[in-house]
């Protein structure tokens, strides 16, 4: 009886403390959506606050981005969108087929080339930057959406992340499928795959967070207002001879959308993909 009082008591706790912190997480996200409905004025006047004031309040933020006179909102909209499906969906099939080779197959070189994605791994994004740039433009590759997406069409994170988790798929299905005549692509692709399933939904939830979410690295390859993704577009509203910030935060939030859609289709997959990942090896 003790120890169900203490844990009832730590159950109380931990439960006021998970709370609490979802409370901090999410009074942001909260603030903006009330400052959505705001006139810049009352936001310059009070910046973000949870004033919930009716006669302050109205749709004609969303009404102005929906009239299509709020620059090249839907536009942005756009090209954000398929830039995200494409490179997630690019990056999880070439990383997927790059870490279930280096767990699956024994050939020379196979640690040296772990090691070195490990490396790579640890690098940070920006110091590799100069010789991307040169590369795009070495390609002819600047101004379009293909300029984005090419340099990282592979990632280290998801090919360690798949190359972990491969490493505890059973082997018998590779020899299954090579006695009954299954070619090495189809392997992977009608027994392999499906088994990693979690892994590609843990993946496309990150990766695509990270596609749609990019700022620096379209702004240095995209140079034309048509082809801007959403982040750098919604940047463009900030001018030296006025902000729109109502527009800026009603955008913002309708940014929200797709990356919230991606996480409830995914999500059953996210913790399972997650935990199984990062564990074997």
């Amino acid at each position: 009886m003790p120890q169900t009082k203490s844990w009832s008591v730590q159950s109380v706790l931990l439960l006021l403390l998970f709370a609490a912190i979802a409370v901090f997480t999410l009074f942001p996200i909260y603030a903006l959506f009330l400052a959505s409905f705001k006139p810049s004025q009352e936001l310059l006047r009070y910046g973000l606050n949870l004033r919930f004031d009716t006669e302050l309040m109205s749709l004609k933020n969303y009404a102005f981005i929906f009239s299509g006179d709020a620059s090249n909102y839907f536009g942005w909209y756009t090209n954000s969108l398929v830039i995200t499906v494409l490179a997630t969906l690019l990056c999880l099939l070439f990383s997927s087929m790059v870490g279930y080779g280096l767990a699956v197959y024994d050939f020379k070189g196979r640690n040296l080339i772990f090691v070195l994605v490990l490396i790579v791994m640890m690098v940070p994004v920006e110091i590799i930057l100069l010789p991307l740039y040169k590369l795009i433009i070495g390609l002819r590759m600047m101004d379009s959406i293909w300029g984005v997406i090419l340099p990282f069409m592979v990632a280290p994170l998801p090919i360690f992340f798949f190359r972990q988790y491969a490493e505890g798929l059973p082997k018998d299905f590779l020899d299954a499928g090579r006695i009954d005549g299954c070619s090495e692509y189809g392997i992977f692709f009608r027994l392999m795959a499906p088994l990693m399933a979690p892994a590609f939904g843990a993946m496309a939830i990150l990766q695509g967070m990270g596609a749609w979410n990019n700022f620096l690295w379209p702004l240095i390859v995209l140079k034309s207002n048509e082809k801007f993704t959403l982040p750098i577009g919604l940047a463009t509203l900030l001018t030296p001879y006025g902000n729109n910030y109502d527009i800026l935060i009603a955008g913002s939030v309708l940014a929200i959308l797709p990356i919230l859609i991606l996480f409830i289709f995914f999500q059953r997959f996210f913790v399972s993909g997650l935990t199984v990942g990062g564990v074997k090896g």
